[in-house]
């Protein structure tokens, strides 16, 4: 395999591959309320992040797109036009910004408008 074919993998953190969605618009998870994410995902006992606080949405997410292993669990936690609206804002490692960037355009754009 030359070098040029050789697939870029991002990571999460050590040994931890970014899970990043095939599309942004299969994302619809809540957009309000209380969400309790799974001890997985999050291993304070309280879990709940209230999304009517900006500050809490963006920590959910963080953790969400931090953590998951699998596409479902960013399905059940994610709304793609928050995603969009929020990408600037988050504080994400540098290889899931750089994996979510590399597949959705809207990110990129998103993160060139700050």
């Amino acid at each position: 395999m030359s070098v040029s074919t050789v697939p870029v993998m991002h990571l999460a953190r050590p040994h931890r591959p970014v899970v990043v969605a095939g599309m942004l618009s299969e994302l619809r998870g809540p957009t309000a309320g209380l969400v309790e994410l799974p001890l997985r995902l999050w291993w304070n006992p309280h879990r709940a992040f209230d999304l009517s606080q900006p500050t809490m949405l963006l920590w959910m997410y963080e953790n969400v797109l931090r953590e998951a292993i699998r596409i479902d669990e960013i399905q059940a936690y994610i709304d793609g036009p928050t995603l969009i609206r929020v990408w600037p804002d988050l504080n994400l490692p540098r290889g899931v910004r750089a994996a979510w960037e590399a597949r959705h355009r809207p990110l990129r754009e998103a993160s060139a408008r700050r």
